[in-house]
């Protein structure tokens, strides 16, 4: 039988009341410990499938590494135009260009690209610079963990199984080992046959690894790279190529310890996630502590990190913007960075403003409550934003993002007239100017051809007009449907119809989008094709799955996108160089593009400094990749960042991956800001203790009326 008893229910309502009245915030998703820490608190909605610097290629690994791994450059934090200073190396390279004397010597000589068959870059790196805490460098005499049997495996699933850590200093080897591993046969970096093009003595390296262990690969040499003494190596390339000194400062050529390959390479441990794509070894200011793709990834100060200050200089208005009060002070400021996994973007949002995420993108369903346009058509914060202190950046990205058509596909792709208008007439449907309206609330620039603004050779007005795609109307116009269709006719497609099945063309989009924003973009996507009657079927996976069909060449059509490497037209005009093709050697060509006379103008442009010469260059190579249409050129994206105010020294650097260490978090603001952005509301709660009671009352009184009455009559 329930007994009702009164006094328990009035202890439960004391106690729920006065719970309200302590500091607790009921909707902390965070440990309450950690609310005085200087930890960033961000997300990730894919686990990154690579986090080894030689295969690493993507944005959202580079979120991770770039603070993890250190190159011998990097970019200057405040500094526009962006400009590389030594990380590592204690000064940038001296760099010496050769050619050969008619007795076929090297002597020096002159900068002439004509003139120069070899350029060495000579490179001394800091002494006292250690690797974080980790098992493949523990030792006692011997390494510890180089010689694991299955017994020793038995207790261990992850890489925190192992009690023992160790560190070593970073060598001259370290970054010449890392060279090797570009071309390790295991390893397939996608950039392993553009180096092979430059680094003297890698192609022939290449040939002669087969399945080398760590030790045995250790051993193998490169002609064009030597390692001069332990804090000094020269690195030889053939010709000249300025861009390689953009390369050094990417995680392509981080330092690696040869026991990381040593100590991973061992049986049992690639099956339990152990492995450099899953738990780095760098000499960055972070490690990653914690990679659990289902719930977060932890990343925690490296307490082996060098000494390396902010910045004592940048532009004119940083000292006045607050971005020069560290000055001076050693790196880093947070202590740790929390990624949580979140898929969706409506509770990452209402998180952020809760203050438990410290910055947030603007996502389309989110716009409206969180930006407002003046009347001079910029953008600015709403009201509600701008009483939180929330700072809106927006800036110009060095990106592009289109659609990719398969050239090796038997209908999408290939040299012929008929592929090449049916690849026009889907680039004249797809209406990226409505798209960007919808689906970016103008966040964006819809693409003339590959090159973004910031970019040399990036033209605006008559002399950008992409000719196939738009018209010049005193601005940019899309050409119409009409002639979409008349290019379809052209093409074999009247009216949408494939004549080998006398059905509506099939076409397949392969994406890695998911989710309600997903689904809504890929429904318009339906719709832009159906103008042409042409059935598109979504073929849609997860982003590993999706990375690998590009790989094979197993997509259609996908959709894609590419950040700057470092700020120059090659790094956009490669994309679609034929030797760099995906399927044939792991390139990022990932359309599978090949065009000898496009290839031959590549070769000549990426070697000349800017001046009208490249300029004419870069003009001739935007006409035949608008004629060929490989690419149904997309559009460039703008950023809005939402920075809370206890958020400090942010400011955009578009080619930075290691800005963590910049920047800083008032912890103690930031607490005091949650707690009163998230007051519980207790008077729902005690409404309806107050109608529970108004319901239970009257039940005691009758429950207890009815006990008394059997009482007396026995």
């Amino acid at each position: 039988m329930f007994v009702v008893n009164c006094k328990r229910w009035l202890v439960l309502i004391n106690l729920l009341l006065v719970s309200g009245c302590n500091d607790s915030m009921l909707n902390n998703p965070y440990s309450a410990v950690e609310h005085d820490k200087s930890i960033l608190y961000s997300s990730f909605s894919e686990r990154p499938k690579h986090l080894d610097p030689a295969v690493s290629y993507s944005s959202n690994e580079y979120a991770i590494i770039g603070q993890i791994y250190e190159p011998l450059f990097q970019y200057h934090y405040l500094k526009r135009p962006y400009q590389l200073v030594p990380l590592t190396a204690t000064k940038m390279p001296e760099i010496t260009y050769l050619s050969e004397d008619e007795s076929g010597r090297l002597v020096t000589t002159q900068t002439q690209p004509e003139t120069v068959s070899f350029t060495d870059y000579l490179i001394e790196i800091k002494s006292g610079i250690h690797y974080q805490p980790h098992p493949a460098l523990a030792k006692t005499g011997a390494y510890i963990y180089h010689g694991l049997t299955a017994d020793d495996l038995s207790g261990i699933s992850t890489i925190t199984d192992f009690k023992q850590l160790g560190t070593r200093e970073m060598v001259a080897e370290d970054y010449v080992y890392q060279i090797k591993r570009l071309v390790h046969p295991k390893i397939h970096s996608p950039i392993a046959e553009l180096m092979k093009q430059y680094i003297v003595g890698l192609d022939e390296l290449s040939n002669a690894v087969k399945e080398p262990n760590g030790l045995e690969f250790r051993a193998q040499n490169i002609s064009g790279v030597e390692v001069i003494d332990k804090y000094h190596f020269r690195i030889r390339i053939y010709g000249k190529y300025p861009q390689f000194i953009f390369w050094l400062s990417m995680p392509f050529f981080a330092p690696m310890p040869w026991e990381a390959d040593v100590f991973y390479g061992q049986a049992g441990l690639a099956e339990r996630n152990i492995s450099l794509d899953w738990f780095p070894i760098g000499t960055g200011p972070y490690m990653l502590l914690e990679n659990n793709p289902n719930r977060q990834m932890v990343l925690s100060k490296n307490p082996h990190f060098h000494l390396e200050r902010y910045p004592n200089s940048g532009e004119s208005q940083d000292l006045e913007l607050g971005l020069l009060a560290d000055a001076g002070k050693p790196l880093p400021f947070i202590d740790k960075v929390i990624y949580v996994l979140e898929k969706e973007t409506i509770p990452y949002w209402n998180k952020f403003l809760q203050g438990y995420y410290d910055a947030s993108g603007v996502a389309s369903d989110s716009f409206d409550q969180a930006i407002q346009f003046t009347g001079a058509g910029k953008a600015a914060l709403t009201p509600e934003l701008q009483e939180k202190e929330i700072r809106l950046q927006t800036a110009v990205t060095t990106s592009i993002s289109y659609l990719g058509f398969n050239m090796t596909d038997s209908i999408v792709g290939g040299k012929s007239d008929k592929a090449r208008k049916l690849r026009r007439a889907i680039s004249i449907a797809i209406d990226y100017e409505e798209y960007i309206s919808i689906f970016m609330n103008g966040r964006g620039v819809p693409a003339q051809g590959l090159l973004p603004p910031g970019i040399f050779g990036f033209e605006v007005d008559l002399d950008g007009l992409n000719p196939y795609v738009y018209n010049w109307n005193d601005g940019y116009q899309r050409k119409s449907v009409d002639s979409a269709k008349r290019l379809m006719v052209e093409a074999g497609f009247k009216a949408g119809i494939d004549p080998s099945t006398e059905e509506p063309l099939v076409l397949y989009l392969d994406t890695a989008a998911s989710g309600p924003d997903g689904r809504a973009r890929l429904n318009w996507y339906r719709k832009q094709f159906s103008k042409l009657g042409i059935q598109l079927v979504i073929r849609a996976t997860d982003y590993n799955r999706f990375q690998q069909k590009i790989r094979s060449g197993n997509a259609q059509l996908f959709l894609w996108g590419w950040n700057a490497d470092y700020p120059d037209p090659e790094n956009f005009f490669f994309l679609l160089y034929g030797p760099h093709s995906k399927i044939k050697t792991g390139g990022e060509n990932a359309v599978n593009y090949q065009n000898d006379a496009y290839d031959r103008l590549f070769e000549q442009m990426r070697n000349l400094a800017d001046g009208p010469n490249r300029l004419a260059k870069i003009q001739q190579l935007q006409e035949i990749i608008r004629y060929d249409a490989p690419w149904v050129l997309g559009f460039y994206p703008k950023s809005y960042s939402l920075i809370h105010s206890w958020y400090q020294n942010l400011k955009p650097n578009l080619m930075a991956n290691n800005k963590l260490k910049y920047t800083r978090i008032d912890s103690v603001k930031r607490h005091r800001l949650r707690q009163v952005w998230n007051v519980p509301l207790w008077w729902p709660l005690a409404l309806l203790i107050g109608l529970l009671g108004l319901l239970i009352f009257p039940a005691i009184i009758v429950y207890r009326q009815r006990k008394k009455a059997v009482i007396n009559e026995r």
